[in-house]
C-alpha cells in the first residue's frame, strides 16, 4: 500500500513542501537481504532516523510491519537534511500497514524528531515552514510543543503542538480533544516591543560620543569607537539598539526566521520584537561569521539582520574574517554557492566596532603615556585594511571619563527613548526622500552617484570642505562619507539644507583618514 504525507525542509530561509511516500511491499523473508530502502537523497541524520522510528512505534504500542518498506523523499534531486522527517515517516508506515486512518493525512504538513520512546523532540526552522505550509493552501501543520508559538504567528494555518507520536495518532484517529494553538500576531509584537535590558541614561557624561551614536543610527551608518581601555566604549555600543526605529511586523518576521532557520530563537518567544545585538569573539572563524559550512548556516551578520553588529577589538580578529565582511555590508546580502545549489542569507546590519589606539591602548591619551615603540602604532592600525575602514562612515575618538562626571554631579542623562524619537523622526524624512527607491531606506546606503545629488552643498560648505580636505590631509575615500553624515546631521536637524555647521560635525568624524594620525 502507498500512503502519502507531507513535511517540509529549509534552504536558506525559506522553506519547501517535502512529499514523503511510504510504500509496504512483500514480506521479509530469509532471503531478503535489506528490509527497507530510504531514497530521496537522505542525508545521515534522515537515514538514522529509521531506527528512532522503529523504537517510537513499538513504545507506542503499535506494530512495525514485518514487510519491505520503501520511503521516498521528493523532489527527489533535492538534498534533505535533519531529523524532521521523523514524525510525517513514522504517521506514513502506520497508515500504510492499516494502523491509521488515512483521510486527516491529507493537507496537513507534519515536523518532528522522535525519542526512542515516542517523544517528540522540537526542531529548527518552523516559522519559515509554517509560512510556506500557509503560500501553499495546507490547512495545518503537525509540529513539536515546543515549536507551536514560533509557528503560530502565522496566521490562517492550523498549529497544532504535539509532545508525543501517541497525540498525533490520537488526534488523526478524532481521539484528541486538541485544539489548534491560536495567537494574536499583532498583540504580541505590540506587548514585547521595547523591553530593553539598557538604556543611555545608565551612561554619566560622554555627550559627545553619544550624539555621534545618534548620528550612526539616524542615517544607518557604520561606526567605530576608538579609545583607551576603560573609556566606555563597549557600554556605549551595547545601548546602541536601543536608540534605533522600531522594529516593523515585517522586519520582525524576517528576523525570526533567520533566527529560527539557525536554531537560537528562544523558547518562551514566537517572534523577535526588538533589534538584535550580536557580538562575536574576536576569535570566530569566517565561516561562524558570514555563514556557510558543509550544510550552509546563517552566520553571526546574518543574525544581526535588522540590527547591531558590534565587533569589539576589532584589531584582533583574524584579516582573513574581516574582509569576508565586506561584500556583504555593500550588498546587505550573503550568498553561500555550493556545487549544487546556492542559497541566499539576509545581512542588512549596522557595524558598530571598537579599538584601543594602540597595542598598549593609552596613544593620544591625555593624562598616560604611549608605551609603544616607534611605528607600532602604524603597524597595529595596519591590521584593519583600508577597502573595510572605506565602509566605515565614523570614526569616534572617546576620552575617559572624568571624576565629576562618573559621579553624577552633572545634569541627568538623555534615555534612549528620547535620543529614539529624535533618530525616528530623521528616518521618516530619509524614508520620504527615498519612497521610490525600495532597496534605500537611509542615507548611509546612498550610491556614489545619489550622493552628488542628494548631498549638495553651498558656496561656503564647498570652501570648507576643500579646507579640510587639504589641512587635515583626509584620503578620498572621506569625501563621500562626510557628506552622507552631513546629509544625516541636516535631517536630525530638521533642516532641507546641508549647512556649515552639519559639514563640520561630519569632518570631524574621520580621525583614522588623517594622514600622519598615528605618527
Amino acid at each position: 500500500m502507498l500512503v502519502k504525507t507531507y513535511s517540509s525542509a529549509v534552504f536558506g530561509v525559506d522553506a519547501r513542501t517535502i512529499t514523503v511516500e511510504v510504500n509496504l511491499g512483500g514480506p521479509i523473508t530469509s532471503h531478503t537481504k535489506v528490509g527497507y530502502y530510504m531514497v530521496g537523497l537522505p542525508d545521515n541524520a534522515v537515514r538514522e532516523g529509521f531506527q528512532r522510528i522503529s523504537a517510537a512505534i513499538k513504545n507506542v504500542g503499535k506494530r512495525m510491519p514485518n514487510m519491505q518498506l520503501v520511503i521516498n523523499l521528493a523532489p527527489a534531486d533535492v538534498r534533505k537534511e535533519g531529523s524532521a522527517f521523523d514524525l510525517p515517516i513514522a504517521l506514513g508506515i502506520l497508515a500504510a500497514s492499516g494502523q491509521l486512518p488515512t483521510e486527516q493525512l491529507e493537507g496537513l504538513v507534519m515536523l518532528g524528531e522522535l525519542s526512542l520512546d515516542g517523544g517528540i523532540r522540537p526542531i529548527k526552522g518552523c516559522l519559515p515552514m509554517a509560512i510556506q505550509a500557509r503560500q501553499e493552501k495546507f490547512k495545518g501543520i503537525l509540529l513539536p510543543k515546543a515549536n507551536a508559538r514560533e509557528a503560530a504567528i502565522v496566521n490562517d494555518l492550523d498549529v497544532y503542538g504535539i509532545d508525543s507520536l501517541e497525540e498525533a495518532i490520537a488526534l488523526l484517529e478524532g481521539r484528541s480533544g486538541l485544539k489548534p494553538l491560536r495567537v494574536d500576531t499583532r498583540e504580541i509584537f505590540q506587548e514585547e516591543q521595547d523591553h530593553y535590558l539598557v538604556d543611555f541614561s545608565d551612561v554619566k557624561g560622554q555627550e559627545n560620543i553619544k550624539r555621534a551614536l545618534e548620528l550612526t543610527a539616524a542615517g544607518g551608518h557604520n561606526a567605530i569607537l576608538i579609545g583607551p581601555p576603560g573609556a566606555g566604549k563597549t557600554m556605549l555600543a551595547r545601548r546602541m539598539s536601543t536608540i534605533l526605529p522600531p522594529l516593523t511586523l515585517h522586519e520582525a518576521l524576517e528576523t525570526t526566521k533567520i533566527h529560527s532557520v539557525a536554531g537560537v530563537l528562544p523558547s518562551d518567544s514566537g517572534l523577535i520584537t526588538t533589534r538584535p545585538f550580536r557580538s562575536p569573539h574576536h576569535t570566530i572563524s569566517d565561516v561562524a561569521l558570514v555563514g556557510g559550512g558543509s550544510n550552509p548556516h546563517p552566520g553571526e551578520i546574518s543574525l544581526a539582520h535588522n540590527g547591531v553588529l558590534f565587533l569589539d577589538e576589532l584589531p584582533e580578529f583574524k584579516r582573513t574574517v574581516l574582509e569576508v565582511m565586506r561584500q556583504p555590508m555593500e550588498e546587505r546580502r550573503v550568498t553561500i554557492a555550493r556545487a549544487r545549489f546556492s542559497v541566499d542569507y539576509p545581512a542588512s546590519f549596522m557595524l558598530i566596532a571598537s579599538m584601543n589606539p594602540c597595542p598598549c591602548g593609552y596613544y593620544n591619551h591625555p593624562e598616560k603615556d604611549c608605551v609603544c615603540a616607534p611605528g607600532v602604532v602604524k603597524r597595529y592600525l595596519t591590521k584593519i585594511s583600508g577597502p573595510l575602514l572605506d565602509r566605515i562612515d565614523l570614526h569616534v575618538e572617546v576620552t575617559p571619563v572624568s571624576y565629576d562626571e562618573l559621579a553624577g554631579s552633572i545634569r541627568p542623562s538623555e534615555t534612549s527613548a528620547d535620543i529614539r524619537t529624535r533618530v525616528e523622526n530623521a528616518r521618516q524624512i530619509q524614508a520620504k526622500r527615498f519612497q521610490k527607491l525600495p532597496e534605500i531606506y537611509c542615507n548611509a546606503q546612498m550610491p556614489s552617484r545619489m550622493v552628488q545629488e542628494v548631498c549638495q552643498i553651498n558656496q561656503a560648505g564647498t570652501t570648507l570642505l576643500k579646507t579640510a580636505m587639504q589641512r587635515l590631509q583626509l584620503s578620498a575615500r572621506a569625501y563621500d562619507r562626510i557628506l552622507k553624515v552631513s546629509r544625516t546631521a541636516a535631517d536630525l536637524a530638521g533642516s532641507e539644507e546641508i549647512k556649515v555647521e552639519h559639514l563640520a560635525e561630519a569632518i570631524q568624524y574621520r580621525s583614522l583618514d588623517r594622514e600622519g594620525w598615528a605618527g
